[in-house]
């Protein structure tokens, strides 16, 4: 090879890009954006990986990801792509993965993870996320899967499923670190080092119990590692807020939200110490229900990254179908005043102005209060002031929005008794609105029914049907 040709060579390999092997903290920066959210040209770097067979480049890639990242980038792949990733996941972080992922795709997973992989990940687990899995899983599986765990696991997940759905019982981890009230501070520090593996992965007390493992107080892990060794528990405990394993998990949200608990022991009907939850499942509380009322509200369920168009249209058209019926009532109004109208074509633009104002104005009244419901800020103690409160604010808003619509009907149109109409029409609907914002998730809790799921129908309905009502009514009274 002459000197020119293999200069010409070196300079071409020169301009041949060469692949990078970024280190996993280089990967992780990549990954993730400001607002902690998978960056899209990272799932596309592990989409480009999986259609070129770069098994090597995909490892390297999903196991640079936190278990909670890595569920999210399963929500952005398609079935085939998953397929491809499951495989590579780390055994050991296995279970936590899993556990962070949407409900429609953590069966998915789950379907294609063999069973005694999946009972080795979740021995690693805390009992309560382990549960939460296990019970996603159809009866089949379940055995099988619980049959490869140790006895000790199997028992403490099958203890936890004994109990009811969305209660404490559930909600709560059964290891935790109790100690009796006549040990010291030396003692309990030596018996965690001990421990090992028996205790929860993180915990913030210790339990003082007595000789019936009753909780008699707690002692936070800070006060126990700044006294000495020689301090009997007695002298630093406080006292403990105890959670019956039967509770409902909002009220065990509404109590850690009150007292501004970190965690709290569980007690079974004899009041012996069974479990502790902690805040980390209580923010995952907080978050579900904040998200199922909000949902509940607009009468619909969480479709989910990867559900299929006809199990949504399932979901929302029953809803739908009643606000159809709904509104062919109290569109029968208009029915009624056929001949008003035709006197006076104005009312028919100007009836739908009203009834939205006051769809609008309950729909405000009406988040307000499922919101003080769901945290008890709105109860039987002083429900008659909340009410008055919401229908001063009604009567406020509608005269304020009458004189702003009465002029502007009045500019329009040049009619002095239509603009009355329209204004006091306007009083009356949204008066109205506001007082079934408040009364309708009022009565729907007093009967024991979910007050976010059926209230805005009834709220639309009314605002509509008074909204129309009141328009035509008060023209054939005032305009004849």
């Amino acid at each position: 090879m002459t000197r020119d040709t293999a200069e010409l060579t070196n300079d071409v390999l020169d301009d041949i890009p060469v692949a990078k092997s970024e280190t996993p903290e280089e990967l992780e920066d990549l990954a993730l954006g400001d607002d902690y959210a998978l960056n899209p040209e990272y799932v596309e770097m592990v989409i480009d990986a999986v259609d070129s067979g770069d098994l090597k480049r995909l490892r390297e890639l999903v196991t640079a990801l936190e278990p909670a990242d890595v569920a999210d980038l399963m929500g952005f792949l398609t079935a085939d792509y998953r397929e491809d990733v499951i495989p590579l996941l780390d055994p050991e972080a296995l279970g936590e993965i899993i556990s962070e992922m949407d409900e429609n795709l953590r069966e998915e997973v789950l379907e294609a993870t063999p069973s005694v992989t999946l009972a080795r990940a979740l021995e690693e687990l805390d009992t309560d996320d382990a549960a939460d899995v296990i019970d996603d899983l159809d009866d089949t599986k379940r055995f099988q899967v619980l049959a490869a765990m140790g006895e000790t696991d199997r028992a403490a997940i099958e203890t936890t499923l004994s109990y009811e759905d969305e209660t404490a019982g559930r909600l709560m981890q059964r290891e935790f670190l109790a100690a009796p009230e006549f040990w010291t501070v030396g003692q309990t520090i030596d018996h965690v080092r001990e421990s090992g593996d028996q205790l929860p992965e993180l915990f913030f007390d210790v339990y003082v119990v007595d000789p019936t493992f009753k909780p008699v107080g707690a002692i936070p892990i800070s006060i126990l590692l700044r006294s000495r060794r020689e301090t009997p528990l007695a002298e630093l405990m406080e006292a403990v807020t105890e959670i019956p394993v039967e509770m409902d998990q909002e009220e065990v949200a509404y109590i850690f939200d009150k007292y501004h608990l970190i965690s709290a022991p569980v007690i079974e009907a004899g009041g012996r110490l069974v479990g502790q939850i902690t805040v980390d499942d209580i923010v995952e509380v907080i978050r579900d229900e904040a998200q199922e009322d909000i949902l509940a509200l607009a009468g619909v369920s969480d479709a989910g990254r990867d559900a299929a168009v006809i199990d949504i249209v399932r979901s929302r058209l029953p809803w739908l179908l009643l606000n159809l019926v709904t509104e062919t009532i109290a569109v029968s109004a208009i029915a009624i005043f056929q001949d008003q109208i035709a006197k006076l074509v104005a009312l028919a633009v100007l009836m739908p102005i009203v009834s939205s104002l006051g769809g609008n104005a309950g729909t405000q009244t009406l988040a307000v209060a499922v919101r003080a419901l769901a945290s008890k800020e709105l109860t039987a103690a002083n429900a008659r002031r909340i009410i008055t409160r919401e229908v001063l604010v009604g009567l406020m808003n509608g005269v304020s929005l009458a004189v702003v619509m009465g002029l502007a009907t009045f500019l329009f149109y040049h009619n002095g008794r239509l603009a009355i109409t329209v204004g006091v029409a306007l009083i009356v609907n949204i008066f109205i609105a506001a007082l079934g914002g408040i009364l309708a998730p009022l009565a729907l809790e007093k009967m024991g029914r979910d007050p976010a799921v059926s209230s805005s129908i009834f709220v639309t309905f009314l605002t509509d049907f008074m909204g129309f009502l009141a328009v035509l009514l008060i023209a054939m009274l005032l305009m004849g």
